[in-house]
């Protein structure tokens, strides 16, 4: 996907729940949006000053981008709870070669 002012993309960002994930549920999410990832623009990561993360991705419209984020494992597995906002791209940075 080529970015440009105006497109709108969709922000996930995800609070910690109460409970401990194990590695096969981290190795559940990781699939998870590695998957989405190849399907349409999708960024993301996690928070290195709190326990929660934020994805920035593609959708048609503002329930597909819901549901994208509620079929998450971690997410349905209540490890995390999330927020999904529409976000229009207002500024963008010139290439910059260095």
């Amino acid at each position: 996907m080529y970015l440009k002012k105006g497109n709108r993309l969709y922000v996930r960002v995800d609070t910690a729940g109460e409970k401990d994930m194990t590695p096969k549920d981290i190795e559940d999410h990781l699939t998870y949006v590695k998957n989405i990832a190849e399907e349409r623009y999708f960024i993301g990561g996690a928070f290195s000053n709190i326990n929660g993360g934020l994805c920035l991705f593609e959708s048609d419209n503002l329930e597909e981008a819901q549901k994208i984020a509620q079929n998450d494992p971690i997410i349905q597995r209540g490890f995390y709870q999330c927020e999904v906002y529409e976000w229009e791209l207002m500024v963008l940075s010139e290439e910059i070669d260095k």
